[in-house]
Parts: structure tokens; sequence; C-alpha cells
């Protein structure tokens, strides 16, 4: 990549004016292109790819779907995840959503259902032994399912989840093939791919192409329906935290939430509540996760320590929160790679 000149002394001094002219919301910390929010007015879509992880393909799908800023559901096989839990840990720092695929791809609806149970149980410890979470969604190895299998999921505290549209790129499938059938796929549907095929990482950039033209946006799968929805606080996934309930019933929580994404970072919103007394004033601690690098800020003032990785905010006005009220700040961090959650925390003076 080039490197960029720096703004001319006119340039810098129009930027510093629209500042001063939107009150100082936003602090400036890095350079960037201007990114437009996708449009997703027709809906929410579902990417999934099953099988995995695999040595051979599994990092290079991750690849291609953060260059083109779209997170995917990952069924992992129990055995698979547990003999390469970095791979699992990988798709997770990627951002992408984790569901549990059996233990060995049986087909289930022929066993018990203590063998179930047995297929289900192990991937499950697998993949949070892994990731420090359990899956809550499952996809039955070739789609089969019965009233037995739906029972076992049901204890395992686990969604069935099938798709809409099969890409067919296990049977063959060319890279033009599973681009026309993603071309079908409509709000809340989802998509049968495999972690395994070149011809499946080859079509991601037409796949997100098409998606973008349709104003569809990929998304995540909810519990509730096993349908795609929009990636927000019900994410299966690991990309919202809070820190815990101040001891002796203190003023000052902190939440976050991912709001966006694109191909090299994302944006984040912590929202600070009051508890049953009214805050005078409030701390916010962000702590992103190396090579990460918080690159904006608005309606806070931010400080940073020595290694540039833990963030202090203050309120950049008037820091009083009512009392069950909440006041929001926001900010854009470069992923450099990594696409892990923020831990916040709050405190008051």
């Amino acid at each position: 990549m080039s490197p960029r000149r720096h703004p001319s002394r006119s340039a810098a001094a129009v930027l510093s004016a629209l500042l001063a002219a939107v009150g100082g919301a936003a602090v400036l910390l890095g350079a960037g292109p201007s990114l437009a929010a996708p449009n997703c007015s027709n809906g929410y879509v579902a990417l999934t790819y099953d099988d995995g992880p695999n040595g051979g393909t599994t990092t290079s799908l991750l690849n291609a779907l953060t260059a083109n800023g779209v997170r995917a559901t990952f069924f992992n096989i129990g055995q698979r995840a547990q003999q390469n839990q970095a791979l699992v840990r990988a798709q997770q720092q990627a951002g992408m959503w984790i569901g549990n695929h059996s233990w060995t791809h049986p087909h289930l609806t022929q066993m018990s259902a203590a063998q179930m149970t047995s297929e289900l149980s192990q991937t499950q410890q697998a993949i949070q032994q892994a990731t420090g979470t359990a899956p809550r969604l499952f996809r039955p190895p070739y789609g089969e399912t019965n009233a037995t299998l739906r029972s076992v999921e049901s204890q395992l505290g686990l969604t069935e989840v099938l798709w809409s549209v099969d890409s067919q790129d296990w049977n063959g499938a060319s890279t033009a093939a599973i681009v026309q059938a993603a071309s079908s796929l409509q709000n809340g549907g989802v998509i049968l791919m495999h972690d395994g095929y070149q011809t499946t990482i080859n079509a991601i950039p037409q796949i997100v192409a098409n998606l973008t033209s349709r104003n569809l946006c990929a998304g995540m799968i909810s519990t509730s329906t096993g349908r795609a929805v929009a990636p927000d606080g019900g994410n299966p996934g690991p990309t919202a935290t809070s820190s815990p309930p101040p001891p002796g019933g203190a003023a000052c929580t902190a939440s976050y939430r991912e709001t966006q994404r694109w191909g090299d970072r994302f944006n984040g919103e912590v929202t600070i509540r009051a508890g049953g007394t009214a805050l005078t004033s409030w701390t916010a601690t962000v702590t992103v996760r190396s090579p990460q690098r918080v690159a904006t800020v608005w309606n806070g003032s931010p400080s940073w320590d020595s290694s540039g990785t833990v963030m202090t905010v203050r309120p950049s006005g008037n820091g009083s929160v009512p009392p069950g009220g909440s006041t929001t700040f926001g900010f854009t961090v470069m992923a450099n790679g990594n696409w892990a959650a923020p831990t916040v925390s709050c405190r008051t003076p």
C-alpha cells in the first residue's frame, strides 16, 4: 500500500473547522478511507460452513471472509475441533459464530438417544475448551433429524439449524454455480457451504457483491428461529461484553456491543448506565486486543496507557446520568487481523 501524504496546511484547517462545527463530538486519531454504512434494507442472510476446521482451508476461508467484510457461522465437527483448537480460536477471533456439527458426522437418526447425546455433548465440550463458550447452534449431519434428536438438542440448549439454499459445493459445484445458488438467498435465508473447497472460497467476493447489490447483508442465525437476523445483542458468539455489577450497589456499569464491521475495522458502542442513584461523572476503561488499535472516538474524551491497548474514556461534556439512565460513546477499532471484542468497565470518581 502506498504511503499516505500528510494533509496540506489548508486541508488541516478545513478539518479543524469541521470538527469545531460539530462541537468536538468526534476525536480523530487515525486516517482511513470514508466508509459508507452497508445498506441492509432488504434484510439479512446467513453464510454457513460445515465440516471444519481443516488445516488446509480454514485459514484461507477466514481470510476471504474478513477481506470482504462479512461474518459467517462455522458448524464444526467435534473431533476436528479438538485436534485443531488453534483454528477454532481463529474462527472466534475473526468474529465468526461457531456451531456444533456432531463429533464424527454420523447418521444420527440411526442412533440411540444416548449415542446422540454423546455425539453432541463431546462437541460442546471440545468447542468450549477451545473458545471458552459452548455453542448454541447445531446442524445435524446430512440435514437428518427426528423427534429424538430434537429432544437431545433441547436438553443441551441447542437450536437446530438447517438451510434454505444448498450450494452443492459438496457435490462438485463450480464457483460460478455456488455464486448462482447464493443469488437466490432472501431475507432470513441460510446457505449451506463447506470448509474444505477452494471453489467455495473463490465464490466469496462474488457472493458478497451480489448481496450488496440487492441490499442484503450477512447476519447471524437466531437461536429462537434458526433463521438469519441482524448481528446484534442476540449474538450467539462472543461479540458483546459487559462489566459485572459493581460491589455494594455502586452506581456505574458498562456494556459493549459491536455496531458495524468492514474488511479492516469495526465500530463498537459502550453504554454507561447509572444504578439507583444519579452519576455526576464516570470513567470507562476499554481494553482492545493487540495488535488492534483504536482509530476514532466519539462522544467521549480518550487517553491511552503506554501499550496503546488500554483506553480510558471520560465524558466529553456533562457526565451526569440520572438514576436508571444511560449514556453512550463509540469508537472505531482497526482490527489488524484480530476481531476479538474489547472488554469494558466503568467506575465513578
